[in-house]
């Protein structure tokens, strides 16, 4: 009810205000956006009335990033002047804000369980192990000297580092024997890997779980060496065993249940797997493998491996902030504050944050965010041809190896540095390999290095054309095909990743170019084969928006080198136009467009922060928490620490969402 007369009165007061857009629809749009297939799947005729565009924030979110990126109404057909778009993308944006609140509150995040990178991580945290639960192929980048120590807020100048898929046994670490990890979480297509709606957990599944937990403590070794909470829960008082056993296992797991459910253990719980280990014993077990087989039931439990809303909003936000930064369970000072109800005072929530930040562990978040967001994954199958780029393989190794490390390491610097993600773009430094110095400059002859822990030194980059992730070569490789460049792919991925704005998937009757028509292969350049392929009403929306971004990086080839000419003598031809506004000729100029739109970049970034911090994708009603995140960070350079502070003290990240409305302003009151 309160819903409804939140609408009536929004709606209300928003008349003359939504009936601007509709006529701006009705003027500019509706010639094309109706009938049967309308472009987009949008069909604006049907909409009339400011009840009717108020009471669809999904279609007026897509309404406002048209507007404002120049898609609609397309600049060629219009006669809207630069200042009247401008002031209908405000108009717009003020009725999705409207429309935003008053809809429906915000689903709960979703129940998700752990991804298995996630879950090596909560067993090590839960036991202080020292040594790994397995080796994780997807954690791309393994750390030689502890260079990474974010306290001291400095990369080094030098250090090492290996690749733990395309390296030479870079698998091979001290680590429990004889546990197997079930099968890698694969990155969502419109995301990370741990979505919630990816996360699925058939029977096969679930028996694993069950055979994991027990192959774990189970090891051989598994003991006082490897295992820092073996003196407080594996082994008995060395000097004065209590005769009997209740109150020492009990209490003991009471602590050991609260850090492995992220919540404070319930009597009965604690009473349950008690009676489980002291039965254990009293069929004959001695009390380590007592203890270890009720570890094992704990770690085989959904509400271990089960990321889940609590019942107290205290402990769901520390949960879902230390899966966010830690990828792990919650640490006891995270707990004991929680417990004291102190995380919705933003003040004590930030500085959480800072010290996480500065902790170790937040290696595991350059560890997994910045290789999914930027779809890393793809150079580990990419197979440029021997023929062409002989330079790319040495021994059974390839390249590939070095490319992926820089970006990665990048990311790392703008984190422990405190820099602006605008360094993403463009930055004046990078961290290569001497292989990666020698391809850059495209010497004769590559110094190959490695395969084992490579040494990455600090350089300056004073060539636009290089720095940032956006042209480095790994993300030029992995879009490439073995012996051509794919502008298309290239497009999509900087859409994605750069833009947040990926693109629909391709008809299905649209055929491929014929790369065997060695007349137009020798007679034409790829800008000009692909306009006589893409004459369909169907496909020129989306490619209006990719080409320019695809043929802006043709001068970097396969493999990530800068050329000048096709193979045929045709020059290349990088030019374009981003949302209708800059006119560029090379991928130098690109850059410095996306520099002037500091925000639009910073309102992309924040979307796939914030889809990888809550596990699901960000939808409309996520839009004014960007906006304000975005705003803050803005005010403090873009500093990638201040807008993942900023994106935990927003609402969106709140455990309130989903609650009724005044259990949801008791937290924000408590908060504020």
């Amino acid at each position: 009810m309160l819903v409804f007369f939140v609408l009536q009165i929004s709606l209300c007061s928003s008349a003359v205000q939504a009936m601007d857009t509709v006529a701006l629809l009705q003027q500019h749009c509706v010639d094309c956006h109706q009938g049967e297939k309308p472009p987009g799947g949008f069909d604006f005729s049907s909409y009339k009335s400011s009840a009717e565009l108020l009471s669809q924030p999904a279609l007026l979110l897509d309404v406002v990033n048209a507007i404002d990126t120049s898609l609609m109404p397309p600049l060629e057909t219009s006669e809207l002047s630069e200042q009247d778009r401008h002031a209908a993308t405000q108009q717009a944006r003020k009725l999705l804000h409207q429309a935003i609140l008053a809809a429906p509150p915000t689903q709960p995040t979703p129940i998700r369980r752990m991804t298995r990178f996630q879950y090596s991580n909560a067993v090590k945290d839960l036991l202080q192990l020292r040594i790994a639960v397995f080796s994780l192929p997807e954690q791309l980048a393994r750390e030689y000297g502890n260079y990474y120590k974010p306290a001291s807020k400095t990369m080094p100048s030098s250090l090492k580092v290996g690749n733990r898929a395309l390296g030479k046994s870079q698998l091979i670490e001290p680590r429990l024997v004889g546990v197997t990890p079930y099968p890698q979480d694969l990155r969502a297509e419109h995301g990370f890997d741990n979505q919630a709606d990816q996360l699925s957990l058939s029977p096969l599944l679930l028996e694993q779980f069950m055979e994991l937990s027990q192959s774990v403590v189970n090891a051989a070794n598994f003991d006082a060496k490897t295992v820092g909470v073996w003196p407080e829960l594996f082994a008995l008082p060395a000097d004065d065993a209590p005769a009997d056993l209740r109150p020492l296992i009990a209490e003991r797991l009471r602590k050991f249940l609260t850090r492995a459910y992220r919540q404070p253990s319930n009597t009965s719980t604690v009473n349950r797997f008690t009676n489980y280990a002291l039965g254990l014993i009293g069929e004959g077990a001695d009390y380590t493998s007592a203890m270890k087989a009720t570890v094992a039931g704990i770690l085989a439990s959904p509400r271990f491996f089960y990321i889940h809303q609590q019942a107290d909003a205290q402990f769901t936000l520390a949960s879902r902030l230390s899966f966010f930064l830690w990828g792990s369970i919650p640490d006891q000072l995270l707990l004991d504050s929680a417990a004291r109800g102190e995380l919705l005072d933003r003040s004590i929530l930030a500085a959480h944050v800072d010290r996480m930040l500065l902790d170790v562990k937040s290696k595991r978040f350059c560890d997994s965010f910045p290789a999914q967001w930027l779809q890393l994954e793809h150079i580990i199958s990419s197979q440029p041809d021997p023929g062409k780029f002989p330079q790319f393989y040495f021994a059974r190794y390839n390249a590939s190896m070095h490319m992926v490390l820089e970006p990665l390491l990048l990311f790392e610097t703008v984190l422990i540095e405190d820099k602006s993600i605008l360094h993403f773009i463009h930055s004046d430094f990078s961290y290569r390999s001497i292989t990666l110095k020698t391809w850059y400059d495209d010497a004769d002859t590559v110094k190959h290095t490695g395969p084992g822990a490579i040494t990455f030194d600090r350089v300056p980059i004073t060539d636009m054309r290089q720095g940032g992730v956006i042209t480095n070569a790994a993300i030029m490789t992995m879009t490439s095909a073995p012996d051509h460049t794919k502008p298309i792919t290239r497009g999509a991925w900087f859409a994605h990743a750069i833009l947040h704005a990926p693109p629909k998937p391709p008809p299905a009757d649209v055929p491929p170019i014929d790369r065997n028509d060695k007349g137009q292969l020798e007679s034409f350049t790829i800008r000009e084969q692909l306009a006589m392929h893409r004459d369909k009403a169907s496909c020129a929306g989306c490619h209006k928006k990719l080409d320019p971004l695809g043929f802006a990086l043709e001068n970097f080839d396969p493999v990530g080198k800068w050329r000048e000419t096709y193979e045929n003598g045709k020059t290349i031809d990088a030019s374009g136009t981003l949302y209708s506004k800059y006119d560029f000729h090379n991928i130098v100029e690109l850059k410095q467009a996306l520099l002037q739109e500091q925000d639009r970049f910073a309102y992309a970034f924040t979307q796939h922060l914030l889809s990888f911090a809550l596990g699901r994708k960000t939808t409309y009603q996520d839009t004014i928490n960007i906006e304000n995140i975005v705003a803050k960070a803005a005010d403090d350079d873009y500093k990638l620490k201040t807008i993942i502070t900023q994106l935990v003290l927003s609402e969106a990240f709140s455990p309130a969402e989903g609650l009724s409305a005044d259990k949801q302003a008791s937290i924000k009151e408590k908060r504020e």
